[in-house]
């Protein structure tokens, strides 16, 4: 496997997340993913008709899952080429928040390189298992993600309990 590097940001063979400000702030599963390329160069579809390139659109990953290529014929060129046909093809989408988002991007370059010996990649799916298998980059990233909900719990227990003292 190769070596991720925080300090550079190249995450390779990655699925990459990041919070979504207000949203995650609620419901820290929903985020903002991309991919990788093998030299760990990230992937996001952004927006209608865009997919970035080492420039996420909330900001930079906090946390990444980090695939193993052996799960896929044709090692590192395969890998390249499933995240470049995927990136192509959404540049040609409209965004749509429940429907064709950046973790169906990701979905699609997965099932284009059958990882695992599966096509079946879906935004539950990836998810789950960002949230399961992924690491995050540093405290502050884990900080970044589950701090603003943190907060808003004690401040609805404490609106709570003050309701209950009156």
């Amino acid at each position: 496997m190769d070596n991720v590097n925080n300090e550079y940001r190249r995450y390779p063979y990655c699925v990459v997340w990041t919070p979504i400000p207000f949203i995650s702030w609620l419901f820290p599963l929903i985020g903002h993913m991309g991919i990788t390329t093998s030299t760990g160069v990230i992937r996001d579809f952004s927006g209608s008709f865009y997919v970035a390139e080492d420039d996420m659109a909330f900001g930079y990953p906090t946390k990444y899952w980090q695939l193993d290529v052996k799960h896929i014929t044709g090692g590192s060129k395969a890998w390249d080429k499933a995240v470049n046909e995927a990136s192509i093809e959404y540049f040609n989408r409209m965004h749509n928040l429940l429907c064709d988002n950046c973790h169906s991007h990701v979905g699609m370059a997965l099932a284009l390189m059958n990882y695992n010996k599966s096509k079946n990649w879906n935004m539950v799916k990836l998810a789950l298992y960002t949230f399961i298998f992924g690491k995050y980059v540093s405290c502050s990233a884990w900080f970044k993600t589950w701090g603003p909900f943190i907060i808003f719990v004690f401040v609805c227990l404490a609106l709570y309990s003050f309701g209950q003292l009156i």
